[in-house]
């Protein structure tokens, strides 16, 4: 995790969790002069609702503004992870064992930098995938992205 991503997510945590939420994870994806910071925000029990993400927004907002970690403009979306939920630390990915995931990595490992498969767990700091009957044990830390694939059936 980036120095950017630690120091906003140290910011933000506690703001979302005492509201009652669990803090999902977040994104920032500075783009010049037009920066987007989005947070994830889930309630295992009553799901996420468009008021949620209003109630959050205002509170990240005046945070955002008082302690203003961000110095070029930015847009700042807070959402419910979604069916297609980001993966951004290993204890979600262990609660994610058996699912299919989309997991994008920061440089090529064997040759690729994109698997799509069978989550099969984690060992030590190794996520384990399954793509095509072969495992792979994916760096934690070299993961740049990744996704559950929602199964509809």
């Amino acid at each position: 995790m980036s120095a950017k991503l630690q120091q906003l997510e140290t910011l933000l945590r506690p703001v979302v969790e005492g509201l009652g939420y669990e803090f999902w994870g977040l994104e920032f994806r500075s783009q010049g002069y037009q920066s987007l910071l989005r947070i994830f925000i889930d309630d295992a029990n009553d799901g996420i609702g468009v008021e949620d993400c209003e109630k959050v927004s205002r509170q990240v907002s005046s945070v955002m503004d008082v302690e203003d970690p961000i110095q070029s403009e930015y847009t700042l979306e807070v959402s419910s992870p979604g069916m297609d939920r980001p993966l951004f630390r290993l204890e979600q990915f262990e609660a994610f064992v058996g699912h299919k995931v989309q997991i994008r990595l920061r440089m090529a490992f064997e040759g690729r930098r994109k698997f799509l498969g069978l989550l099969k767990g984690v060992e030590e700091q190794d996520v384990v995938v399954v793509v095509d009957d072969h495992e792979y044990l994916l760096p934690f830390d070299s993961i740049e992205r990744a996704n559950i694939i929602p199964v509809f059936e």
